[in-house]
This record gives structure tokens, C-alpha cells and sequence, in this order.
């Protein structure tokens, strides 16, 4: 409060000699003075606060151990909740429907989602569907007046690029900071499981999260989603997730509710000068294969390890990053063309993604012990420690995987003693025993097991 108070003195002495009817001039020499405010006052409006309020059980591990509740003869206690609150901030994307875009951590595991529009009016928000491994999540509310903000084309980006944060920092309200492009495509960063990033240095802090980054003509260009804090604050390091990825992902989310990722089945590897030469090949050229997995669409397709994978429709692959982050709008139901150069000869290939391909499953569709549990299969881009396996991406906190200690982030390497790399293996080995799910998993660089029954 000191320093607070410190500061509005220090602004009001700085203001007072331009009197009570003083303004600020609108024009020097006959010249107008660059101003952002037109443009944040078109897209102000578009930008949400979000409240969420979320049940959470109150635990004691050790009254609850069966064991100890028997040798203390302590009877079973009612499980406590306690209500949490959190807030965000969020994007109309489209007025007519009241479809609003955010960050899926924002309202991840959220009984009650409200949304504060800038004209002060809440309304009550329904979960349409999220997405964790892209970090994004699509609401909806019924409202009249709303304003929906316009998409830029986020290839279109270039470093340097003037970009404006907006967004409702600590709650505050409508927030905006300014900045530049500091950087592209950053990836490898673990934040998600896909990840392209926008760099910023507009500050972005923390209820930002969801917030619209937009350019001078205020067309979103990303959302905010993350800063780099090794002191705890902004140091002027902020990552937006990039609207061409934003939107591809919240159409599949309006459309299906879910995300039916598909899953190409390849490892691919950055060209460096010595690949590039061995492969006669520019060091631009694309990315090298490293693997195929048996049966998978790459697989079926005929690509091969040592193709050279140059362009996935009509998106340029050069380097991992951008491999992945074409895979991550790559769903069930596209019609793909994919171009690689193979022994010096151009080949492309074409592959219908059907419903088989998708690498993101409910647990029930594998085994009922793992209801309440989202699986996909297990990328190397998020953990490349950890072998191939099955990724889980969510887990119920009242599912029976949950009471057994199974956690979203666990990699699945194994069911039943039968190595897992896939969905299907995971599927196969779950067979194996009725009675258990014996699951061994990688987590926080360590492997331990969990018996499911």
C-alpha cells in the first residue's frame, strides 16, 4: 500500500502544472501525434475478464490410508471441499454465437466460469471444449452487443512487428501494455505439448493469461499465454500462442467439442550443415525423418526414414518447430499433401486422415478402469527423456485412475508388462488382466508403478 500510495503521489505532483482544465495537445506544428487509443478503443471491447470457481477436496493422505485408519481405529472421515477462485482473461471471437477463446488453464477443472465484458455486464459461461496440449479453451454466453475481434494472419509475422497486450492483469481491468516481436516460433521451452510461440516484450503478468495480443490495426495476432519469471515477475520474456494455430484449434473445439488430433506416426530431426551435406541437400531444405512407426498414416502413406519432409499442404516445414506446430492442427477427417525429397527426387504423398489415426482417446474407450482419464500418444517434443509411450493429458479427480495416483503428465510406458508406444499397445496390454491395470510410468524423469483395480 506504501509503495502504491508513493506512486499516485508521484503521478499527481507530475500532472498538477497542467492545470484543472489543461489537455494535452492532439497536434504539434499541424501534425497529428501518434496515439494508439483509436485502435485499443476498437479492440478493448473484444477482451474479457474471466472468474472461475472451482470444488476442490480437502485431503489428508493419512486418514485416509486404510492400514492406519485400522491400527488408530479411526473411523472414516467425510472428505472436506473447500471453493477456490482464480481469474483470466479471454477473446470474443465471434459476436452472434458469443463464442469466447481463452487459455485452458485458465478454466481447467472450473465448476462455475463467469465472464465480465467491458461494459461491465456478467454473464454466466459454458465450457464448449479445451484442449491442454495447445493450452486453449473455448467458452460461450449468451449476450447481445457483443464485439469480436479480427484475426491476423500470424505467418505473416516478423520480429521487430509493434504488438499491444490486453488483458486484465491481478484484475485489473483492461489493461494495456505495448511492445515488439521480439521472436518466433519458440519451442522446447515444456510449457506445452505443442508449441509455436510468439515472443513478446508488452508485458504480460499474471490474470493476462487468455488476454489478446494484437497488432497497430488491432487484429489479434495471438494469445497470451505464459512469461518466463525466473524472479517472479515480468521481465519482459511473454509467449502468445499465434492465431493461425488459435483458430484452427477453436473451430475443431466449436465443431467436435474435443480436439481429434491425428497422429502422422514420424520423428523428424533438424538439418544441420553435416546432414544437409551427407543428404545433398540445403541446410533450409526441411527436416529430416528419423523414424516411422509401423502402421502408422506415415507409415501406410510410404514415407520413409531419410526422406527430407519439406511442406505439409501449404505450410513450409524447415524446422521442427514448424512440424509441430502443423501437427498440431493436423485432425481426423483432413485430406493432407506432403512433400519430401527423397534420393534427390520430389515426392508427394497424399493421406485422408480417418478416425483411426486420432491420438487423443478417452480412458473408457480402452479399458473402464481408465474412466475419467484422456490418453494421446506420447510425443518426444515434450519430454525427450522419456521413451515412447501414452500421454496422459487429464485425469477426473473422482476417477478410480485418480484414487490409484495416476496424474495428467504421466507418460505410460507399459501395461500389464507389455511395452507401451501407442494407444493400441496401451490397449492390448490392458487386456491382459481383469482383475488389474499394472501401468508403469515415466514422470519428473523417474519411472514408478501404478496398479489400477
Amino acid at each position: 500500500m506504501i509503495q502504491l500510495s508513493r506512486k499516485i503521489l508521484l503521478v499527481t505532483m507530475l500532472f498538477l502544472p497542467l492545470g484543472a482544465g489543461a489537455a494535452l495537445p492532439v497536434a504539434v506544428e499541424g501534425d497529428a501525434l501518434p496515439s494508439l487509443a483509436p485502435m485499443i478503443e476498437r479492440a478493448s471491447p473484444s477482451v474479457v475478464n474471466i472468474a472461475t470457481y472451482t470444488t476442490v477436496q480437502v485431503r489428508n493422505p493419512l486418514l485416509e490410508d486404510p492400514f492406519f485408519r485400522r491400527f488408530f481405529n479411526v473411523p472414516r472421515q467425510r472428505r472436506q471441499v473447500r471453493r477456490t477462485q482464480s481469474a483470466g482473461s479471454g477473446v470474443v471471437v465471434d459476436a452472434a454465437r458469443g463464442y469466447i477463446v481463452t487459455n485452458h488453464h485458465v478454466v481447467d477443472r472450473a465448476d462455475e466460469i463467469t465472464v465480465v465484458l467491458s461494459d461491465g455486464r456478467s454473464l454466466t459461461a459454458s465450457l464448449v471444449g479445451s484442449d491442454a496440449q495447445v493450452d486453449l479453451a473455448v467458452l460461450q454466453v449468451e449476450a447481445e452487443d457483443l464485439s469480436a475481434i479480427t484475426f491476423a494472419d500470424s505467418s505473416r509475422l516478423r520480429v521487430g512487428d509493434f504488438s499491444v497486450a490486453i488483458g486484465n492483469p491481478f484484475g485489473l481491468n483492461q489493461t494495456v501494455t505495448s511492445g515488439i516481436i521480439s521472436a518466433l516460433q519458440r519451442s522446447g521451452l515444456g510449457i506445452e505439448g505443442f508449441e509455436d510461440f510468439i515472443q513478446t516484450d508488452a508485458s504480460i503478468n499474471p490474470g493476462n493469461s487468455g488476454g489478446a495480443l494484437v497488432n497497430l490495426r488491432g487484429e489479434l495476432i495471438g494469445i497470451n499465454t505464459a512469461i518466463f519469471a525466473p524472479s517472479g515477475g515480468n521481465v519482459g520474456i511473454g509467449f502468445a500462442i499465434p492465431s493461425n494455430m488459435v483458430r484452427e484449434v477453436m473451430l475443431e473445439l466449436i465443431e467436435n467439442k474435443q480436439v481429434r488430433r491425428a497422429y502422422l506416426g514420424i520423428d523428424v530431426q533438424n538439418l544441420n550443415p553435416q546432414l544437409a551435406e551427407a543428404f545433398s541437400v540445403a541446410a533450409s531444405a526441411g527436416v529430416v525423418v528419423v523414424n516411422v512407426e509401423p502402421g502408422s498414416l506415415a507409415d501406410k502413406a510410404g514415407i520413409e526414414p531419410g526422406d527430407i519432409l519439406r511442406r505439409i499442404d501449404d505450410r513450409l516445414i524447415e524446422t521442427r518447430a514448424d512440424y509441430s506446430s502443423k501437427a498440431a492442427v493436423i485432425f481426423v477427417g483432413d485430406e493432407l499433401e506432403i512433400e519430401t525429397t527423397r534420393n534427390g527426387r520430389r515426392k508427394v504423398f497424399r493421406i485422408d486422415v480417418d478416425a483411426q489415426a486420432s491420438d487423443n482417446v478417452t480412458g473408457e474407450r480402452i479399458d473402464a478402469r481408465l474412466d475419467g482419464v484422456r490418453l494421446q500418444n506420447f510425443r518426444g517434443e515434450i519430454d525427450p527423456e522419456a521413451a515412447a509411450g501414452v500421454l496422459v493429458t487429464e485425469v477426473s479427480e473422482i476417477s478410480t485412475a485418480w484414487r490409484f495416483g495416476l496424474r495428467a503428465g504421466d507418460v505410460i510406458v507399459a501395461a500389464n508388462r507389455r511395452a507401451v508406444q501407442n494407444v493400441a499397445d496401451l490397449a492390448e496390454g490392458a487386456r491382459r488382466s481383469k482383475s488389474q491395470l499394472l501401468l508403469r510410468v515415466y514422470r519428473n524423469g523417474q519411472y514408478g508403478y501404478i496398479a489400477i483395480r
